[in-house]
């Protein structure tokens, strides 16, 4: 069982990074997009949305950045390094899923749930504001998901007496 599941983990870890790092390219982008209209034309409908937009557009920033380092240490060095332990995806991913957490909730929060682009007029952006609502709890989905792997795989190095310095492999 566990060379069928280390062969899983070789595999679902680029996928799953990679998805993770897809769907952040896109949230990076609309949230720059959004931040560029905001700073250049000020028409935001407060403070607080473009404070929102500009913690995506960090949390984005963040999670393409180190999700991208995290995929490549993987590839180079997958067994038995301390940069690609269960440890260190535990503690960026952690907290990687709190700051989405936060950004996903503040936007929706924000949003009421969702706008009805066609009956509302307070916002002026509002298919976009929309899609980085609904990219926000799709990344969020995505980590959670990783966290859940990687918690799994921690448990199994934990009993395998590898503590949770070892290996994801």
């Amino acid at each position: 069982m566990g060379i069928a599941m280390n062969d899983h983990i070789r595999r679902g870890h680029p996928f799953t990074f990679g998805a993770i790092i897809f769907v952040g390219l896109i949230e990076l982008s609309l949230s720059a997009w959004l931040t560029s209209r905001f700073n250049m034309l000020h028409n935001q409908r407060s403070l607080s949305e473009r404070d929102r937009v500009r913690f995506t557009l960090f949390s984005s920033t963040w999670t393409v950045f180190f999700s991208g380092l995290m995929l490549v240490l993987f590839l180079h060095s997958s067994d038995g390094s301390v940069l690609t332990s269960v440890l260190s995806h535990l503690v960026f991913l952690g907290f990687t899923w709190i700051m989405w957490t936060a950004a996903a909730a503040a936007v929706t929060e924000m949003l009421g749930g969702g706008l009805n682009c066609k009956t509302q007029d307070a916002y002026i952006y509002c298919n976009q504001l929309n899609a980085l609502e609904g990219f926000a709890w799709l990344e969020w989905l995505l980590i959670t998901f990783a966290i859940i792997v990687v918690l799994i795989r921690g448990v199994s190095a934990a009993r395998r007496g590898d503590g949770y310095r070892g290996s994801l492999v």
